[in-house]
């Protein structure tokens, strides 16, 4: 009798086992599927992409690590009501000092600037109620995404009005592609900002988690930036919108990592290698692929797998080209320290010249 119980037990963990390994090959399979279609669908976007090419990108990303729960509609409803804020508040707060023949798109930018960092009063008539629009603001609470990487994301931001230096740039980027002005994604050691030009200025960048306009010096002064991390151009370089699709390819991978935490079946390397594609130096994409191949050749060495050297090899050079290209890692403590000079020291290292052409009408 003991010997069937025993015999019982046995048959009952090897079919448990073998119903949980199913469960979870079949798990990993769709989570696979989906991600495998979202990569194919970006594939073919970044190849030419159109003006709003980034904002799909964007949900596609953000609806595939939600497993398409997410609504396309009520985000395209809701990019386009702060487009039209952003519209008509230029039309009440003409910048009739600047008289360039970019004005339009100089506008247009302060005007984006304005209804996300500030709030606005409308009227819709005027016998109406006058309403105040909520700035969207820098949440400080896991903003690296360690917890929840939804907080990385536009939707997140737009539910919200909190955000990082991940979505508050991103969806500057969506809008000024809504309203067909020009700016771009910068990167700076953990950081995103936006960079614009304008004839009378030159280049300015846009720093969105103080609501600030930052010069070049105090960003590489404090950013933890080397100069040889700006000539070769993995930081403070503008990113085309291939690139910046880049970026969504990346977004992508994390979002795999975060949810499968596969490093094994070739898909985080297939994104890193995309987005190396058209961003040869995006020196995240260099990272993530080499912590991948390094997981894999520590497997691989554990089984005396004769491609183990080659892996090796391979994450080996792309450690070399991060650090020849001037990478260095930014440790938290001192990016916390960063943020926090960032929103307390804004008036020490804003751009003079920028305000004086503003007039005054920004803070």
């Amino acid at each position: 009798m003991s010997l069937q119980k025993n015999w019982f037990k046995i048959s009952l963990f090897v079919l448990l086992s073998t119903f949980i390994s199913c469960k979870s090959f079949s798990q990993h399979s769709s989570i696979n599927t989906m991600y495998q279609n979202s990569l194919d669908a970006l594939s073919k976007i970044i190849q030419m992409p159109s003006y709003n090419s980034f904002r799909e990108c964007v949900f596609t990303v953000e609806n595939t690590f939600s497993n398409s729960n997410l609504n396309q509609d009520e985000f395209n409803k809701k990019i386009k009501a702060i487009s039209v804020i952003a519209k008509t508040w230029l039309l009440f707060n003409p910048l009739s000092q600047y008289k360039n023949s970019d004005s339009v798109n100089f506008g247009l930018n302060m005007a984006i600037y304005n209804v996300l960092k500030d709030t606005v009063k409308l009227q819709l008539s005027a016998s109406s109620e006058i309403y105040n629009t909520i700035p969207y603001t820098y949440d400080f609470s896991d903003f690296f995404g360690y917890e929840d990487w939804n907080n990385m994301f536009v939707n997140k931001l737009l539910t919200t009005h909190k955000g990082n230096c991940h979505s508050l740039p991103y969806l500057y980027k969506i809008i000024a592609d809504e309203l067909g002005a020009t700016c771009w994604l910068s990167l700076a050691p953990n950081h995103i900002y936006i960079k614009n030009r304008c004839k009378k200025v030159g280049w300015y960048n846009t720093e969105l988690t103080s609501g600030e306009f930052p010069i070049d010096a105090w960003i590489t002064t404090s950013g933890y930036i080397p100069v040889k991390a700006v000539q070769t151009g993995i930081y403070m370089d503008t990113l085309s919108n291939q690139q910046a699709i880049a970026l969504c390819v990346l977004d992508l991978a994390k979002g795999y990592e975060f949810q499968s935490k596969n490093y094994y079946d070739g898909f985080i390397i297939k994104c890193c290698d995309l987005v190396l594609q058209y961003h040869p130096v995006n020196v995240q994409a260099m990272l993530l692929k080499a912590e991948t191949l390094k997981r894999i050749y520590e497997k691989q060495k554990a089984v005396k797998n004769s491609e183990a050297t080659e892996t090796y090899n391979q994450m080996e050079q792309l450690y070399i080209k991060m650090y020849d290209l001037g990478y260095r890692e930014m440790p938290e403590k001192m990016y916390m320290q960063w943020l926090r000079s960032v929103t307390e020291q804004r008036n020490k290292y804003g751009n003079k010249q920028l305000k004086e052409t503003l007039n005054g009408k920004t803070k």
